[in-house]
């Protein structure tokens, strides 16, 4: 089952990050952004949560799940989603906790091939 967009845009307005949080859709599916970092997957609409140590001291007791099979296993938030404070904290401190990303070599060789 694809997610319906009505979900994602539901979590976005409950996050209420502005346009630190930004959202793609990936096969029928969506990939969070918040300050660039894919920071959560809405699969099935369901919200999945990148797993780090941060964020699950943040939450305390927490249901893992895979947004897909073969997936590692994320956070899966439910409750979070009603309380928009809690969950734009969990946002935020996931991004924080994440590594920058790193430069699409295609991106990269653009740049170098401008140059010349």
């Amino acid at each position: 089952m694809a997610t319906r967009a009505d979900t994602v845009q539901y979590i976005a307005d409950q996050a209420d990050l502005g346009r630190r949080l930004e959202f793609r859709k990936m096969f029928g599916e969506y990939a969070l952004y918040v300050d660039g970092k894919v920071t959560a997957l809405v699969c099935d609409d369901q919200l999945f949560l990148k797993p780090t140590a941060e964020g699950r001291r943040f939450l305390g007791a927490v249901t893992e799940g895979a947004p897909y099979p073969g997936a590692k296993p994320h956070f899966l938030l439910a409750g979070e989603l009603e309380d928009p404070e809690q969950l734009a904290k969990v946002l935020d401190i996931t991004a924080a906790a994440l590594p920058p990303p790193k430069p699409k070599p295609v991106a990269a060789k653009r740049k170098a091939a401008k140059k010349k």
